[in-house]
C-alpha cells in the first residue's frame, strides 16, 4: 500500500501525484507498487527490498543521488493471554532529491503518528529535516514502551511477592528478551545516528544538526534505560532462581527426613517378622513400643539438627 502525504501549513494531508516535496509511505508494497515507484521516482530497487527484509541491520547506502538509511523502531503485540510483547522491525527511509521515501513491512505507529497529524510542526518539503523528525519519533517510541516495560516489570513483581507462578516467570522471561531486542537495535541505531552527524552522507544545516543531536540523546538515553533494566531484570530472574532452589532444597531434606524416620519400624518389624522364635518378646506389644520411640527420637534429632537449616 502507498500513501501519498504533503504537509500544507500545520497540516498533513494526503495527496494522489507524487509531487516535489511530498512524502510517500510504503507500507508492505506490491511488486507492482514497487515497480510503480522504480518507475516514476527512479528508485532504487534494492534499496526498497532491504527495508523489507526482517533481517535487515542498520545502516546507510548512498548511490545515484539517494541515499538509503536503514533503522529499527520498535514494536508491541498484545498476546492472546492480554500480555504485551515488544520487538524491533526494520524501517527504510529513502531521500531523494524532490522526496522522502519510507518504506515498512507493516503499519506501525511512527507511519500513523505522522500520517494522521499527531506530529506537528513538520514539513515534507524539508526532506532533511523531515528524515530526522521520523527519526526522533522512533527515539521517544524507544522510550515510551521502555517505560511501559518497566511498570510491567514492576507489576509482575508484586505478583511474584503473593505466588510465584509460572505464567509470571514467563512473562519476566518475554520482558527480558525484549529489552535484549531493544538494546541490540538501539545500539546499531547509535551508530547510524553518528555516521548522520558527521555530514558526510546528508549535507546538515545547523538547525538539522541540532535535531538530529536531540535525537542521539534520546537514544543514548534510551540505551542506558535499556541497560539498567536488563541488568535489573538479570539479577531478579537470578534471585528468584536462589529462591526456587532453596526451596526445592528444603522440600527434598524433608521428604529425606520423613524416608528415615518411616525406615526405623521397617527394619524392626523386618527383624520380628522372621520365622524365629528366639528374638526376645517376640509376642508382645515391644517391638511396636519400641519402633514408634525410635522413630520419634530419630525425628527429634534431625529436627533439632542443621540439617533443615
Amino acid at each position: 500500500m502507498i500513501n501519498t502525504y504533503k504537509s500544507s501549513g500545520t497540516a498533513m494531508t494526503e495527496v494522489e501525484e507524487f509531487d516535489p516535496g511530498c512524502w510517500i509511505s510504503a507500507v508492505a508494497p506490491t511488486e507492482a507498487e514497487i515497480s510503480k515507484l522504480e518507475s516514476e521516482l527512479s528508485v532504487d530497487r534494492d534499496f526498497i527490498r532491504s527495508a523489507l527484509d526482517e533481517e535487515e541491520s542498520s545502516r546507510i547506502e548512498s548511490g545515484e543521488g539517494q541515499t538509503l538509511i536503514v533503522l529499527d523502531y520498535p514494536v508491541a503485540e498484545k498476546n492472546d493471554d492480554e500480555t504485551f510483547s515488544y520487538s524491533t522491525l526494520p524501517m527504510g527511509i529513502i531521500l531523494t532529491d524532490k522526496n522522502v521515501i519510507s518504506v515498512s513491512l507493516s503499519q506501525n505507529a511512527i507511519i500513523d503518528d505522522f500520517a494522521k497529524g499527531v506530529v506537528k510542526n513538520v514539513n515534507t518539503g524539508f526532506k532533511t529535516q523531515f528524515v530526522f523528525c521520523i527519526l526522533l519519533r522512533i527515539a521517544a517510541k524507544y522510550l515510551q514502551y521502555l517505560k511501559q516495560i518497566e511498570k510491567i516489570f514492576n507489576y509482575v513483581q508484586k505478583q511474584l511477592h503473593t505466588s510465584m507462578k509460572d505464567e509470571h516467570l514467563i512473562q519476566l522471561l518475554g520482558l527480558q528478551k525484549s529489552l535484549i531486542y531493544f538494546s541490540t537495535s538501539l545500539k546499531s541505531t547509535e551508530t547510524v545516528l553518528e555516521k548522520l552527524l558527521r555530514g558526510r552522507v546528508i549535507k546538515l544545516y545547523d538547525e538539522d544538526q541540532e535535531l538530529l543531536e536531540d535525537v542521539l540523546v534520546e537514544i543514548k538515553q534510551a540505551i542506558e534505560m535499556s541497560n539498567i533494566y536488563s541488568n535489573i531484570l538479570s539479577n531478579t530472574m537470578d534471585a528468584y532462581s536462589n529462591i526456587i532452589s532453596n526451596n526445592m532444597n528444603r522440600v527434598m531434606k524433608a521428604l529425606t527426613i520423613i524416608t528415615i524416620v518411616l525406615e526405623i519400624p521397617n527394619i524392626i518389624f523386618a527383624f520380628y517378622g522372621i520365622n524365629t522364635v528366639d528374638l526376645p518378646f517376640a509376642y508382645t506389644w515391644v517391638a511396636i513400643a519400641l519402633a514408634l520411640v525410635l522413630a520419634g527420637l530419630a525425628t527429634f534429632i534431625l529436627m533439632k539438627s542443621k540439617f533443615l537449616k
